[in-house]
């Protein structure tokens, strides 16, 4: 990646909104007197989604506003890549992932893309302002490689083909539904679920996928068990004693926050059969060995008797 520098021309002044600047007063009374400095980041964002990108009198504002020594402002600015040094595309700047993980599923390919579609050279607009691109390190997807990110959004799973669409659509102005970009939900496996597949979730909560059917099998300690044994006696017995009904009870927030799982018992502590240990009491009044000595019964310092 290349070295960040603030872009050569620059803008005279910079002010915030007076809507944006009761905003950033309102950031930076959230934290302690003196740890103003911790709404930095907060406040460069909110600059560069007034102006576009981050300009040398907005840095300098903004360590103004935070009592910060302006060399501390400018490296945070120049270090983080979602923070803009000059001006980019008005409809949108197109940031390519080019770490190892992108690069080995087909970044290079959607650099070419950008090349022949914005402009040869990242760090450019395109001939009607419209775009600008530049390759940046890792955006934390990289089981969806290859991606993008522009602003606060990713687009995963990406092909040529699949990329091309994208920027016809911000060309246009629109506003592409981020996230894979294929049939896949999240950074599900792309052969499909393969695990949480006993779930039953509603029609419209997820996207519809291509699953493999799974048998309804656990694999404990490398033997399969059915999922009948693996539920614990209560379950085979045709009912739950009342601690383990209220351990599940709690145990189905914890695992499916929409309250959709359908053996909760059998995944609530104690309903695989194994009760707990006792815990051995460590607070007795006397030591264990009869013989042993203790410090309490000593009569002198240091436990001497």
């Amino acid at each position: 990646m290349a070295a960040r520098r603030l872009a050569e021309t620059q803008p005279e002044s910079f002010a915030f909104t007076a809507e944006n600047r009761a905003w950033a007063e309102r950031e930076i009374a959230k934290f302690p007197e003196g740890r103003q400095a911790s709404a930095v980041i907060s406040l460069l964002w909110r600059a560069q989604e007034q102006e576009g990108w981050v300009t040398k009198p907005a840095i300098e504002n903004v360590a103004k506003m935070l009592g910060m020594p302006l060399i501390r402002v400018l490296e945070v600015a120049t270090f983080y890549t979602m923070f803009h040094l000059e001006p980019v595309g008005s409809k949108a700047h197109i940031q390519v992932c080019g770490t190892t993980p992108c690069m080995l599923r087909g970044s290079n390919d959607l650099i070419e893309v950008c090349r022949r579609r914005i402009h040869p050279e990242q760090h450019h607009l395109s001939a009607d302002g419209f775009l600008s691109w530049e390759e940046v390190e890792c955006l934390g997807a990289c089981v969806n490689a290859p991606m993008i990110q522009v602003s606060k959004d990713t687009y995963e799973d990406l092909t040529p083909k699949i990329f091309e669409g994208l920027l016809d659509a911000f060309e246009r102005g629109e506003s592409p539904q981020p996230g894979p970009q294929t049939w896949r939900q999240f950074s599900m496996p792309e052969s499909g679920p393969t695990s949480l597949t006993e779930i039953r979730y509603a029609d419209d909560d997820v996207r519809p996928v291509r699953s493999r059917p799974m048998a309804d099998a656990t694999v404990m300690a490398g033997a399969p068990q059915s999922s009948e044994q693996h539920a614990g006696p209560a379950r085979r017995q045709g009912g739950t004693d009342p601690a383990t009904q209220a351990a599940a009870n709690q145990n189905v927030g914890r695992v499916d926050p929409l309250g959709r799982a359908d053996e909760a018992a059998a995944r609530a502590p104690g309903g695989g059969g194994d009760q707990p240990k006792p815990v051995p009491d460590t607070h007795e009044s006397g030591p264990k060995n009869p013989g042993a000595r203790s410090d309490r019964d000593s009569s002198k310092p240091g436990g001497e008797g």
